[in-house]
């Protein structure tokens, strides 16, 4: 599934279509994880893209034009992907939905598996059931150390399986929770209220890093994903831990070992992220 760094490198490789308005849409398949809502194409004519935002692991296309204005909510979800093409660019299998602008340019929505979301807000978009209760942006200043421990005071879940958790901090998904955890030394089995301040520090530093350089690489591409542009991310190749079960660690040598943690594969070094008694 793509993360966070995947739908930021999306969403920067959508931005040559700021300021284009829509002059057609075409839904090829209503039938996604909620269904495209059947009066898109008419809601969209003649809107112009206004912004271009993210919230956790939403891209916010924010619309308007003399007489209404709103908000579409786009979800990658398993394996979509939205592509920036030139008019006239031939439908494939999976393509489902396409924007086209003004400038001839297509927002292409492709989704083998069709878990992906395409939905419309014509309020206050940040009032959306899908984003009302979700926690502080991973690479805000709101996401600090204090936050983080006084928000896992009570949880005694594993800290793997709690920075995942979108209540407390967003986009924060398995691969980037396995690399943070290894950067900071913390084993995943830890229960996250036996975390320190210090640690805590340590874990949101290096949760900020490695989602930072996921974004200079362009993300992971390990399945289906690829930017807007069609181009692949390279993040994988600086992988510490995910996927490389059995392998040596790049610190201590040893192999990296793999457990089941709320249904996903975690990856970890038993050595450099020794469980404390």
């Amino acid at each position: 599934m793509p993360e966070l760094p995947e739908v930021e490198t999306t969403r920067l490789g959508l931005l040559p279509v700021l300021g284009q308005t829509v002059s057609q849409v075409t839904v090829r398949n209503h039938g996604m994880r909620w269904p495209i809502p059947q009066n898109l194409p008419q809601t969209l004519q003649g809107l112009t893209l206004q912004k271009l935002d993210r919230r956790a692991k939403y891209i916010l296309a924010t619309m308007q034009n003399a007489f209404t204005s709103g908000t579409l909510l786009l979800h990658l979800g398993m394996s979509g992907r939205l592509c920036l093409l030139e008019q006239f660019t031939p439908p494939e299998k999976h393509d489902h939905l396409d924007i086209q602008f003004s400038d001839g340019r297509v927002i292409r929505l492709r989704d083998p598996r069709r878990f992906g979301a395409v939905l419309w807000m014509s309020d206050d978009v940040n009032l959306h059931p899908l984003l009302a209760a979700l926690g502080p942006e991973p690479l805000q200043d709101t996401f600090n150390a204090t936050y983080l421990h006084n928000n896992m005071r009570t949880r005694t879940a594993a800290i793997k399986t709690t920075i995942m958790d979108a209540h407390l901090v967003v986009g924060v998904g398995n691969i980037y929770a396995s690399e943070s955890l290894f950067r900071a030394r913390i084993a995943p089995q830890t229960p996250a209220n036996q975390l320190t301040l210090k640690q805590c520090e340590r874990l949101v530093v290096e949760i900020k890093s490695t989602l930072n350089d996921a974004l200079k690489a362009g993300g992971s591409s390990l399945r289906d994903f690829f930017g807007a542009d069609g181009n692949p991310g390279y993040f994988q190749q600086s992988y510490f831990v995910y996927g490389r079960t059995g392998e040596p660690c790049r610190v201590c040598g040893k192999p990296i070992l793999c457990a089941r943690q709320g249904q996903r594969s975690t990856f970890y070094c038993g050595v450099c992220q020794r469980l404390k008694d």
